[in-house]
């Protein structure tokens, strides 16, 4: 699956700020429809999604677009007229405030129909539920099993936070008064949790201060450290931020392939097939690899280069 690093929200009415965000590096960006368009610009947005999504100068970015929530009554018209008039260069449908899986399997069902009327590969675009209620977050592991479509799961805070009448009106922010502690610390582990049981991306939603790039560091390291792949961005500025807070730095990423690269060895024959060994002044045994495999996963994700190399001991 892509690397979802950093994930652009773009409005879909807001043609110069779509075709800006085609030279970003951005890993994902999404074309909204939901919560930055007015009720009375969805449907100019839709045509300017699809002749976006139609037009040259796009890297390699994953391009998705938010359609709004099942509850109203454009998201048919959404996802019809964005898949019929762009399907071959749509990577996947954002779907908001999900409360179950039988929303999922409902847009599931739409998309076959619609891949299958208009010659487009069945199966091929993603779904990517948002968890922005309390109803959706009891409903996970129902809504991440609800179609093979699935591929991340995204977690929406300030819906959220309405959704629990939590005391704030920062979005990204700790509640005044909680600290010290994080707030959101069972919404997100639920949200990793179901996401890694079932073999998904797990997605931070925005933080709205986007003047302040060191809150958003801030914010970002925080679910960077619990083992979210990524998180949205809402500026130009936040993306580069991003990226590196979500990639290794380069020493863990050399010494997780150093760490690979020696335990491979000493597992071999050649090796001594041995399952634990010192690599310098380190134990490190099976955990080790598998810890090490998830950094160095994400370092090749991000197309790191390795600055060291592991050198076998001399017989």
């Amino acid at each position: 699956m892509s690397t979802r690093r950093s994930v652009l929200a773009v409005p879909g009415s807001n043609l110069r700020m779509i075709d800006k965000a085609k030279g970003l590096p951005a890993d994902e960006i999404f074309l909204d429809l939901e919560d930055a368009v007015a009720p009375p610009a969805k449907a100019a947005a839709r045509a300017n999604i699809v002749a976006a999504l139609n037009s040259p100068g796009w890297g390699k970015q994953i391009k998705v677009v938010r359609v709004n929530d099942w509850t109203t009554e454009w998201t048919y018209a959404d996802v019809i007229s964005v898949v019929e008039g762009a399907g071959r260069d749509l990577d996947a449908i954002l779907l908001p405030k999900v409360l179950d899986g039988a929303q999922v399997r409902a847009l599931d069902l739409l998309l076959t129909q619609l891949e299958k009327a208009n010659g487009l590969e069945v199966g091929r675009i993603g779904i990517e539920p948002q968890i922005e209620n309390a109803q959706g977050l009891r409903n996970i592991d129902e809504i991440a099993t609800a179609s093979p479509r699935v591929q991340t799961l995204v977690f929406g805070p300030a819906d959220f936070m309405a959704s629990i009448n939590m005391r704030t009106l920062v979005v990204g922010e700790q509640p005044e008064g909680y600290e010290p502690g994080d707030a959101y610390h069972h919404i997100l582990m639920t949200i990793l949790l179901a996401a890694r049981a079932h073999g998904l991306q797990a997605i931070d939603g925005p933080y709205l201060q986007i003047r302040d790039l060191d809150g958003f560091r801030r914010a970002a390291s925080r679910t960077a450290a619990l083992g979210f792949d990524g998180k949205w961005v809402l500026h130009p500025t936040q993306v580069e931020a991003c990226n590196e807070i979500f990639s290794p730095r380069q020493a863990d990423y050399d010494r997780a392939e150093e760490i690979l690269d020696a335990y491979a060895y000493h597992t071999s024959t050649a090796g001594g097939a041995r399952g634990a060994v010192m690599l310098g002044d380190e134990m490190i045994d099976e955990a080790s690899a598998k810890m090490a495999q998830v950094v160095a996963e994400k370092g090749r994700a991000a197309a790191m280069t390795r600055t060291t190399s592991f050198v076998p001991p001399q017989a």
